[in-house]
């Protein structure tokens, strides 16, 4: 996208506030003419007196007076209608970008986990910002500058051949030979810009990752690493910008240069026709206002060409992401059907990340009201993938997920993930209040409903112990408590959402022993009538589900209870066995007689 197409496309984004907009444009005309209409009375004056000299009389009052009222009126109408004109498009530039901050806001939380996965957060956040403060800074200056100089220099301009065609048309030259020169500098910086704006992104996103691991960074002392990798990127980024800004420079140079070549050329034009009896002085002196109001436009239009250049390429990573499709998304007509009863059936289901090779390969698997399912297999097996594919992170390539008979692509996504709670295995708190991340279950739940479910992840016991209760507030991904802590306001958030349908990602990976075998009797308790499905690596954890299915490359290769897969002597008997026997060598090794153990 050229920077004209980018500066159109920011000037849509006013579309709500088109109304506004319009008003705005049509006072900047307005505006532009009467600034215009200035030096054109003012010559006027000019060639009055001037006659009268020659006519060795003085002028009257009469004579000057609707001329000077005419001037002045419009040297007021000047200075309101920009006062006007700046106090509106303020208002209107803050509120649009904290509308369309909210509209990228939005598009961003819609976006697939593929696309997170592989952009950082901190690039998205400076992207917004960027973003959002470089149209909102546009449209402002449009408004208020860079509409009032196009209709100077596109309408205003080849208006002048009509008061004298030879001193217009060099104004007109001139400003051509300029726009030419902005033009040349534009295409010999465009290519360095767009590297100079990925060092700043780069930049913001190894800040961002170095600040969100600062325990990681001082436990394994790489301060200095970090501090270098900055410093390497910082000098990169300014290698790429000093030749940018050197062009720009000369450009700066050329514009100053050319403000005293077109008032020289103006005047030394205009001296001659007064020679040759074919320019007045008025005409003269009208033209010589001409050529330093068209140099502050112009002036105003390089700055403006300068600083698009500069602010191109975040815009364009700004629309690059949000022209970025949210593959999942509501199909026509999709439904609310309210609470599910829970009736699960993956019915040859496929999906591939890549295209090329299936993550989930052909999996059906029926799961009745209240059931248990317990998926095991090794790491990439496909085990979260599949359930993934449950709560719509994305869709299946081939096949179809029914819930209570429906495909879940015919509900909107709204209801579909109301009624299913997910535990992570990596719990992602917010910085804030250990009950405001309780609520983002269940927003308006009672205070009761809150207790029963701290009670039922047995997170009662250190939320006790915290200074501020339930208004503690955890730290940024709930850094101030262990990582136990976490996973159990995890498991009380999705408990309070009270589902039809729950999945545990390794819910308990971060318990101790005694804690998860408190909490797996309270789960048990607390599941009862509810769809559960159950990822686990610790294959104890799942001795009573109602079934276990045992994944390996995306398929479905054994399902049965605990003891029906433990008599196959299969996958799952491998894994248990395998598991078994570690868990007896660590106890083995713990146990060790002091006399023995070295």
């Amino acid at each position: 996208m050229n920077i004209a197409s980018l500066y159109l496309r920011v000037l849509r984004q006013l579309g709500p506030e088109s109304r506004l907009a319009m008003i705005l444009v049509v006072a900047n005309l307005s505006l532009a003419a009467a600034q215009f209409a200035e030096p054109i009375l003012f010559g006027r004056i000019i060639d009055l007196l001037t006659r009268a000299k020659v006519e060795s009389r003085a002028p009257g009052w009469g004579e000057l007076l609707n001329l000077l009222m005419a001037w002045v009126g419009f040297g007021l109408f000047t200075i309101l209608a920009a006062v006007l004109v700046a106090l509106h498009a303020d208002r209107l530039s803050h509120r649009r970008r904290l509308s369309v901050m909210a509209e990228y806001f939005e598009h961003v939380l819609h976006l697939p986990m593929g696309f997170h996965s592989t952009v950082h957060s901190g690039r998205l956040l400076k992207t917004m910002l960027d973003g959002t403060s470089g149209m909102a800074s546009l449209w402002l200056n449009f408004f208020r500058e860079n509409c009032a100089s196009f209709v100077a220099l596109f309408v205003m301009l080849p208006l002048t051949l009509l008061l004298n065609w030879r001193l217009g048309g060099l104004l007109i030259i001139l400003v051509i030979l300029f726009g030419l020169m902005t033009t040349f500098v534009l295409r010999k910086t465009e290519g360095e810009q767009g590297k100079v704006e990925r060092y700043h992104a780069d930049l913001a996103e190894r800040a961002s990752d170095a600040l969100g691991n600062v325990p990681v960074i001082q436990s394994f002392t790489r301060i200095d690493a970090e501090l270098s990798a900055m410093r390497q990127i910082s000098t990169a980024l300014l290698n790429a910008q000093i030749p940018v800004l050197s062009w720009w420079a000369l450009a700066a140079v050329a514009t100053r240069a050319s403000a005293t070549l077109t008032l020289t050329a103006i005047f030394l034009l205009g001296t001659w026709l007064h020679m040759q009896d074919l320019a007045s002085i008025g005409e003269i002196v009208t033209f010589m206002n001409f050529a330093t109001l068209l140099i502050s436009k112009l002036e105003q239009s390089v700055g403006f060409a300068n600083w698009m250049f500069m602010l191109a390429p975040k815009l364009q990573e700004y629309f690059d992401i949000l022209d970025t499709p949210a593959n999942v998304r509501d199909r026509p007509g999709a439904i609310d059907p309210g609470r599910l009863k829970g009736n699960v059936r993956f019915d040859h289901v496929s999906f591939s990340y890549d295209q090329r090779r299936d993550a989930v390969a052909n999996v059906s698997f029926d799961v009745k009201p209240g059931e248990t399912i317990a998926l095991v297999g090794s790491t990439g097996s496909g085990k979260s993938t599949t359930m993934g594919l449950l709560h719509r992170v994305f869709d299946p390539s081939q096949g179809r997920i029914l819930i209570d008979g429906t495909d879940i692509r015919d509900l909107t996504l709204q209801s579909l993930r109301r009624n299913i709670g997910v535990v992570f295995q990596e719990p992602m708190l917010f910085a804030r209040s250990i009950e405001e991340n309780l609520r983002v279950g269940k927003h308006d739940a009672e205070p009761a409903e809150i207790e029963l479910a701290i009670e039922r992840a047995q997170a009662s016991q250190f939320i006790a112990r915290q200074p501020d209760g339930l208004k503690t507030i955890v730290g940024e991904r709930g850094r101030s408590l262990s990582g136990g802590e976490r996973q159990r306001l995890s498991i009380a958030r999705a408990l309070l959402k009270d589902p039809p349908i729950l999945v545990f990602d390794e819910a308990t990976s971060a318990l101790d022993a005694t804690t998860e075998q408190q909490l797996q009797a309270a789960l048990q308790a607390a599941t009862s009538g509810r769809t559960t499905f159950v990822i686990a690596h610790r294959l104890a954890t799942i001795r009573n589900a109602t079934r276990i299915l045992v994944f390996d490359q995306g398929q479905i290769v054994e399902t049965g209870t605990f003891e029906e897969l433990v008599s196959l002597d299969g996958t799952f008997a491998k894994l248990a066995r395998a598991q078994f026997m570690a868990d007896q060598k660590a106890k083995t090794i713990t146990h060790v007689p002091e006399d023995q153990s070295g």
